[in-house]
């Protein structure tokens, strides 16, 4: 080792380059002992390199790697974490491995060729190179460190054998900054937090790259940024506003550097009142769902965006993943804890709107790990899904008169299928007069927006497994007793299900009365409500009609069925089906068959009578959705005309 030593000090002393320049590595390596309570509990050599010209950039600095390499020497890691300026730049994994096999071998090598030694702690990949092209106990050290393992995987290349994710000091991400190897854009564009996304294609599909607005940041107005946090976290600024008071604290600096204020408070205030670079994601409109599998720093977070799921250059880290499960937990008064470890909650959009999370962690899964899904800010309505091929106009049409005729309903489909926005969007085909109770454990359906136009609507939340709260069987029978009107159930997966069909079978609901579920169609959902959740078939043919939506990335209604009860036995009639091009009706209802079309007749109709009022009612829905008259105000306005005319 004393020999190594002589070798780091020549390094320090020559300190020239090839070129002349003075290229001495001024970057202070410090071990981080890891806390038992740290979620970041691995050893990490943590490296400052605000005094570093080279700025602690180990792809590109030679004398930086050197410093690295001569600190890896000593003592293993699990992690490198250079900092400069506000901004960190970490190495894990094949890059570590690389620099900790460097390391071993100018240690081991330095007693047969001192100069190769010194080239080892500067130029890894060079030293392997030279060391696998020899014969004898050299080539043996390189194959015994791990170097010449570690310098053919990065086949030659330091941005390969050293690459690294980037992230402000204050966040809980990090970022890759490099689009794939081979990749060709074909997308970019502006959201409105300031960040960029560009989507790149390579042989393996498509890859989303974003580029946060803190990634835009300059050196001083990084330092700015983390000066202010630094203000906030030791709690220095009270009063109003005291994310604008943080960055204005430190306005010396931004008047001697020209620091862009504006842009420093928009980066601090997401990364202390916001999500972090989520926020980024949540403000895409093309993303509809953000998927932090766990463990949460093992791959990058992924988004469906217009419907395909892609891969995105974002990390979360496991601080961040735990800060966001502290958030959550106040924001929702839920458990989420190894004695409650699933949660299911919302929060709060960039812009507005509600995000809704579900969560698990230890010991259900390996870490913490979400799943956020977007509500959107305005409430879905049925011409506007017809606009969008959810379903066509003639489906929407029977899905319309049989809820106003107060049919009993169940929407189905797998997760993320958009059985509540389906369900949502019938709401505003109920009778403009109707009472409605709205059942759900999270608020998902448009209740806020059918108050805004006028409507009768009487919420009841429930929760789940923790909290002072109804349970939902509690709650149903709750709503059940607020009066004549229609039914709505956020999702029906319990006990409550008995009450539900009981109530539906002795008619104790005279309107409409509407749930979702989760089933793959309408066998699906028969042996789920009758096997798994225990209610019996003859209640279950209190049912008259299941829509099915569709699994694939399009969200679709994949098929709508009307549910026939004889002899004791339940049976099922497609009334619309997917076909070549699309959903298309099966010809039941047309050739007089439906029984449901049937019971939406009134005492003075008959079946024909029943076929004229879902012609209108498909061409009233046609015309709103060719005229983009598809917003909730302008369907509820039309419903309204038409009672009245």
């Amino acid at each position: 080792m004393r020999l190594l030593d002589r070798l780091r000090e020549r390094g320090r002393t020559d300190g020239v380059s090839d070129t002349g320049a003075d290229d001495e590595c001024r970057c202070e390596p410090t071990f981080r002992t890891p806390a038992g309570s740290d979620p970041e509990d691995d050893a990490v050599l943590v490296v400052d390199a605000d005094d570093c010209q080279g700025g602690g950039d180990l792809a590109t600095e030679p004398t930086c790697r050197a410093t690295v390499v001569d600190a890896l020497a000593d003592r293993d890691a699990d992690a490198v974490r250079v900092r400069r300026d506000g901004r960190e730049r970490v190495y894990d994994d094949g890059a570590v491995g690389l620099l900790v096999a460097a390391g071993r071998f100018a240690a081991r090598v330095a007693v047969h060729d001192e100069s190769l030694a010194t080239r080892a702690r500067r130029d890894p990949l060079g030293a392997a190179r030279t060391a696998t092209g020899r014969t004898g106990p050299v080539a043996k050290l390189a194959a015994s460190s791990g170097l010449a393992a570690g310098a053919e995987r990065a086949d030659g290349e330091y941005e390969t054998a050293l690459s690294s994710t980037v992230g402000l000091t204050v966040s809980n991400s990090r970022l890759i900054e490099r689009p794939p190897t081979g990749a060709t854009l074909v997308e970019r564009r502006e959201l409105d937090t300031g960040a960029t996304v560009r989507r790149y294609r390579t042989d393996r599909g498509d890859h989303y790259l974003l580029e946060p607005l803190g990634s835009r940041l300059d050196d001083a107005e990084r330092r700015a940024l983390s000066a202010a946090y630094d203000r906030l976290a030791a709690g220095d600024v009270g009063g109003d506003r005291p994310v604008t008071r943080a960055v204005r604290a430190v306005d010396a600096v931004a008047d001697e550097e020209a620091v862009s204020v504006d842009a420093v408070e928009r980066v601090l205030r997401k990364h202390t009142r916001g999500h972090g670079v989520l926020d980024d994601l949540f403000a895409d409109p093309a993303v509809s769902e953000v998927v932090a599998s766990a463990p949460v720093s093992d791959g990058p977070v992924r988004v469906s965006a217009d419907g395909e799921r892609l891969p995105t250059n974002v990390y979360l880290t496991r601080r961040g993943a735990a800060a966001l499960a502290s958030r959550f937990r106040r924001e929702s008064g839920r458990g989420f804890s190894r004695a409650n470890p699933t949660l299911d909650a919302t929060t709060e959009g960039p812009f507005g709107g509600s995000i809704r999370v579900a969560g698990v962690t230890d010991p259900a899964s390996d870490g913490t790990g979400f799943v956020f899904r977007a509500h959107e800010t305005d409430a879905w309505t049925l011409p506007a899904l017809v606009a969008n091929g959810t379903l066509p106009a003639d489906a929407a049409a029977l899905c319309s008169l049989a809820v106003e005729r107060a049919a009993a309903g169940l929407i189905a489909g797998p997760r993320g299928a958009g059985k509540t926005t389906l369900c949502g969007a019938l709401l505003w085909e109920l009778p403009p007069s109707t009472r409605t109770v709205v059942v759900e454990d999270t608020p998902e359906l448009p209740v806020a927006a059918l108050h805004d136009v006028g409507r009768d609507v009487q919420a009841v939340r429930t929760e789940a497994d923790d909290g002072p709260a109804l349970s939902a069987t509690e709650a149903l029978r709750t709503a059940l007793r607020l009066g004549d009107g229609a039914l709505v159930v956020g999702e029906v997966r319990g006990e409550e299900a008995s009450t539900l069909y009981e109530a539906m079978r002795v008619g104790a609901a005279s309107n409409a009365v509407l749930g979702t579920i989760h089933g793959d169609g309408a066998e699906s959902v028969l042996e789920r409500v009758v096997t798994d959740l225990g209610v019996p078939a003859s209640s279950f043919a209190a049912t008259d009609l299941l829509v099915t939506l569709s699994a694939d990335e399009r969200r679709r209604v994949a098929g709508i069925e009307e549910v026939r009860h004889a002899d004791g036995e339940v049976a099922f009639e497609s009334l619309f089906e997917r076909g070549p091009d699309g959903t298309e009706s099966t010809g039941v209802v047309d050739r007089g068959n439906s029984h449901l079309v049937a019971s939406l007749a009134r005492p003075d109709e008959s079946y024909a009578d029943v076929l004229t009022a879902l012609d209108d009612r498909e061409a009233m829905l046609s015309d709103l959705a060719d005229s983009e008259r598809t917003a909730a105000d302008e369907v509820d306005a039309a419903h309204r005309r038409r009672v009245t005319e």
